[in-house]
C-alpha cells in the first residue's frame, strides 16, 4: 500500500466537532476508552443532565458533549466513541484517533477497566505516542477489589510517565481527584514525560530518516515521530485527515522521497508494510504486558470464574436461546400487566382536560368546527397517543436498559450472531433489533454501531419487522379479544404474553429471512467480522437506569410521536367530517380500498386505518372504531368485550384478527421511523426501499394466509 501526493481543499474535516466555548478559559477534554470500561458512567457522573448529543460531521457515529465546572473553569467533556485501538480499521476508531490528534483537546482522559487493565493499556500506549497531555483513569476499582485484583497506581504512573487516578464512577469515588489532575494538566501546573515505546532497530532507523523533515513541515502541531511511523506504515486514512487538519498536502517531493528511502531500508530487511504494523502492535502489546506484570497482582487467578459459569448457561447452544426468549416474555408480561392502570389514569386526566377545553370553547362561543378540529381532532389524537404510548415505554425502556446495564444484551448479540452470520448480516444487528422493540426509530439510530454501510442498510431496512411500542397495543388487544379471551382470570395475561412472544419470534424469523434475501440481491456481500467482548456482569444502578431511559429514550421517542400525531389528528377529523353525498371522505376511501383489502383478509376501513395511522401506529385501533361507529371523532370503547362485539358485528373473524396482526407486524414504518431512516441513510432511495420491503412482505403473507384458509374452508 503506497502513499500518494494529493491536494486537499479546506472543506469540512471528518474529525471536526463544533464545540461552543462560553469563555476563553474553557477547556476541552477528550474522554476515551475501550467499550465497557464505564466511560459513559464517568461522563454522566461529571456532566449530569448538562449534556447534548449529535453526529460527527460526515460520520454516522454519535458524540456526546457535556460541561463540568471545576475550580471556576468550564471543562467541556467530549465522550468520543469507545474503541480498542487507534489503528483506524473502523469509523469509531478513525473518529477517536482524529479527535485526539486534530481536535486540539486540552487534555485526554483515557478510562480503563481495573479488572482487565493490561488489555486496556494498549489504547493508553497508543495515545501517549500522539500526545503527552494524558490522564489515565483506572475505573471500576470496586469491581477489582471484589475480584481481589490489586493495582499499584503510583507505580503505574511511574511506568507510563503520566498521572494515574483510580475511580469507582458508579459511586462517584475518585472523580474529584480526577478533575483536580485534569485541571493541573490543562493549567500547565504539571508537565508529563510520557513513556516512549522503542521499536526494532531497523524501524527506529527508518523513523530517523523521515522524522527531521516532518518536524519542519508539521511545526510542532502534532507528534512528528508518530506521524513518521504512520506514514512508513502506510496509513492512508491518517494522511487524508492530516492534510485536512493542516489544510495543505504534506506529501511534498521531499517528504515522498524520505518515505521512499525509509521503506527501501525496511525492504532490504525483507519487512513490508503489513509486517511493520504487526511489529508495531506486537511491541505495544509486549510493553503493556511488562507494565502489567509490575503493577497488577491477582490474589485469585480465577477471578472471572463466576461470570464464566453463568455464561456457560446464558450463551450455551442448548439454553441460550430459550432463556433469551423467556426473559423477553417476562419483559413483555411486565409491560402488558403494568401499563394498564397508568394508561387508564393518564387517559382519564387527559380527557378531563378535554372536557375543560370543550367548556372553554362553549364559553367563548367559537364555531363547532373550530372545537371539532382543535379538540376532537388534534387534541384527542394526541391524548390517545400519549396515554397509550407513554406507560408501555416507561416500563419497557427501563427494563430494557436494566438488561443492558446488567451486561446481558451483549450475550443476546452473541446468541444471535450465528443466525445473522448465516443471513449474511452483522451480529450487531441483534442489538439494533432489540432497540426496535421499544421504538423502531431508536433501532434505526442504533444501527450506527454497525461499521459496514451494506450491513447497516440491511439492519435499517429490516428493523421494522419487530413491533415497536406503538404496535404493541394493537397486537395485545387483538390477542386478548380473539385468542386469550377463552382463558379467564389471571392466566389471561400469561396466555397473552405467550402469544405475543410467539408473534415477536415470528418477527425475528422474518428479520433474518429478509436480511438473507437482501444480502443475496440488492445488497450483495459477505458478512464482516464481528469481535464482541462480553463485559462482566454488574449490579445495575436502578436510579441511573430510570433517569437515562426516561430522558434519553422514553421522552425523546414520545416527543417525535407527538410531533407527527398532531397533524394526523387534523387530517383524520377532516376526512371523517367532510361528506360527499351521504358518505364521508373516509367512508369513500374505505369503499375504494375494500376489494383489495378483502384479498388480504382485512376490510377497507382496517386498511384505511393503517394508512391514516402512518404518523403514529397507536391511533390505528381508535380510527377503526371511529370508522365503524361513524362518529367522526377518534374514540375508544370502555372495555375489550364491547370492542370485540363491535368488531364481530362488522364482520371480524379469527382470520381477520390474524391478518390484522400480521399486517400490523409487517407494514410500512411509521412517519417518525421513515423520517429517521432518511436522516440516517441520507437517501430518499433507501427510505423508499425501507418503506416498500415490509409493506410488500406484509401484503404477500396476508394474501397467502387468507387464500390458504379459504382454500381449505377453515372459515
Amino acid at each position: 500500500m503506497g502513499l500518494t501526493s494529493q491536494s486537499t481543499g479546506a472543506g469540512v474535516r471528518g474529525y471536526e466537532l463544533k464545540i461552543e466555548r462560553s469563555g476563553i478559559d474553557d477547556k476541552v477534554i477528550a474522554l476515551a476508552g475501550n467499550p465497557n470500561v464505564g466511560k459513559s458512567t464517568v461522563f454522566n457522573s461529571l456532566t449530569g443532565l448538562n449534556q447534548h448529543t449529535g453526529n460527527w460531521p460526515g460520520k454516522t457515529v454519535t458524540n456526546a458533549q457535556g460541561i463540568y465546572k471545576h475550580k471556576n473553569i468550564n471543562f467541556i467533556m467530549v465522550d468520543i466513541p469507545g474503541t480498542y485501538s487507534l489503528v483506524a480499521n473502523s469509523v469509531e476508531e478513525e473518529v477517536a484517533r482524529d479527535f485526539i490528534c486534530f481536535g486540539n483537546p486540552d487534555a485526554s482522559v483515557i478510562v480503563t477497566d481495573a479488572t482487565c487493565l493490561e488489555r486496556n493499556l494498549n489504547l493508553v500506549l497508543q495515545t501517549l505516542e500522539i500526545t503527552s497531555n494524558v490522564v489515565v483513569c483506572v475505573n471500576l476499582l470496586d469491581e477489582a477489589k471484589r475480584k481481589k485484583i490489586k493495582i499499584d497506581l503510583k507505580e503505574l504512573s511511574n511506568q507510563l510517565g503520566v498521572p494515574v487516578i483510580g475511580t469507582s464512577a458508579r459511586s462517584g469515588k475518585g472523580l474529584g481527584e480526577l478533575m483536580d489532575t485534569v485541571y493541573e494538566i490543562t493549567q500547565k501546573e504539571v508537565i508529563n514525560s510520557p513513556l516512549q515505546i522503542t521499536y526494532d532497530v531497523i524501524i527506529e532507523e527508518a523513523i530517523s530518516i523521515l522524522e527531521p523533515d516532518l518536524r519542519e513541515v508539521l511545526m510542532n502541531k502534532i507528534n512528528s515521530r508518530w506521524v513518521a511511523l504512520k506514514l512508513i506504515e502506510g496509513d492512508e486514512t491518517l494522511l487524508k485527515s492530516l492534510n485536512k487538519y493542516l489544510n495543505y498536502d504534506i506529501m511534498s517531493d521531499a517528504i515522498l522521497q524520505k518515505v521512499k528511502e525509509a521503506r527501501e531500508k525496511l525492504t532490504l530487511e525483507k519487512i513490508d508494510h503489513n509486517m511493520i504494523r504487526d511489529k508495531i502492535v506486537t511491541q505495544i502489546v509486549n510493553t503493556a504486558e511488562k507494565i502489567g506484570s509490575k503493577t497488577i497482582s491477582y490474589e485469585n487467578e480465577k477471578y472471572n470464574h463466576t461470570d464464566r459459569r453463568i455464561d456457560r448457561v446464558l450463551t450455551s447452544r442448548i439454553f441460550g436461546i430459550p432463556i433469551m426468549i423467556g426473559l423477553l416474555g417476562i419483559v413483555f408480561w411486565l409491560t402488558i400487566t403494568g401499563a394498564n392502570i397508568p394508561s387508564e389514569m393518564i387517559a382519564k386526566l387527559l380527557f378531563w382536560v378535554e372536557d375543560r377545553l370543550t367548556d372553554f370553547f362553549a364559553w367563548a362561543g367559537t364555531p363547532s368546527w373550530v372545537h371539532g378540529l382543535l379538540v376532537m381532532g388534534i387534541y384527542r389524537t394526541l391524548a390517545w397517543v400519549v396515554s397509550v404510548m407513554l406507560p408501555p415505554m416507561a416500563i419497557f425502556f427501563p427494563l430494557f436498559t436494566l438488561l443492558e446495564d446488567l451486561g446481558y444484551l451483549p450475550r443476546v448479540a452473541f446468541n444471535l450472531d450465528n443466525f445473522f452470520k448465516k443471513a449474511c448480516a452483522h451480529g450487531k444487528q441483534a442489538l439494533t433489533m432489540c432497540m426496535g422493540f421499544g421504538c423502531n426509530a431508536a433501532g434505526i439510530i442504533g444501527c450506527r454501531i454497525i461499521d459496514s454501510p451494506r450491513e447497516r442498510l440491511i439492519a435499517i431496512i429490516t428493523n421494522n419487522f419487530v413491533p415497536c411500542n406503538g404496535r404493541f397495543p394493537t397486537l395485545i388487544a387483538i390477542i386478548t379479544m380473539f385468542f386469550a379471551g377463552v382463558v379467564a382470570g389471571p392466566f389471561q395475561s400469561v396466555v397473552s404474553t405467550l402469544l405475543l412472544t410467539g408473534v415477536i419470534v415470528f418477527g425475528v424469523f422474518m428479520t433474518l429471512s429478509i436480511s438473507k434475501i437482501l444480502s443475496k440481491t440488492i445488497l450483495k456481500g459477505l458478512p464482516s467480522s464481528f469481535t464482541l467482548e462480553l463485559p462482566p456482569y454488574r449490579k445495575p444502578q436502578i436510579g441511573r437506569v430510570i433517569v437515562r431511559s426516561v430522558f434519553d429514550r422514553t421522552l425523546f421517542v414520545l416527543a417525535r410521536a407527538v410531533s407527527v400525531a398532531a397533524p394526523a389528528g387534523l387530517i383524520i377529523w377532516l376526512m371523517a367530517n367532510i361528506h360527499v353525498g351521504d358518505l364521508s371522505i373516509l367512508s369513500h376511501c374505505a369503499g375504494f380500498l375494500n376489494p383489495f383489502a378483502k384479498l388480504l383478509g382485512l376490510d377497507g376501513y382496517i386498511l384505511m386505518a393503517f394508512i391514516l395511522g402512518f404518523p403514529a401506529n397507536e391511533i390505528v385501533v381508535p380510527i377503526i372504531i371511529m370508522s365503524y361507529m361513524a362518529t367522526g371523532n377518534i374514540l375508544e370503547l370502555d372495555s375489550l368485550d364491547q370492542l370485540r362485539e363491535l368488531l364481530v358485528s362488522h364482520g371480524w373473524t379469527w382470520v381477520t384478527a390474524v391478518c390484522t396482526m400480521l399486517f400490523s407486524l409487517m407494514h410500512w414504518p411509521c412517519g417518525t421511523t421513515c423520517w429517521t431512516i432518511k436522516k440516517e441513510s441520507g437517501s430518499w432511495k433507501w427510505t423508499a426501499v425501507s418503506f416498500l420491503v415490509p409493506t410488500i412482505i406484509g401484503i404477500v403473507i396476508c394474501f397467502i394466509f387468507t387464500s390458504t384458509v379459504r382454500l381449505i374452508n377453515l372459515f
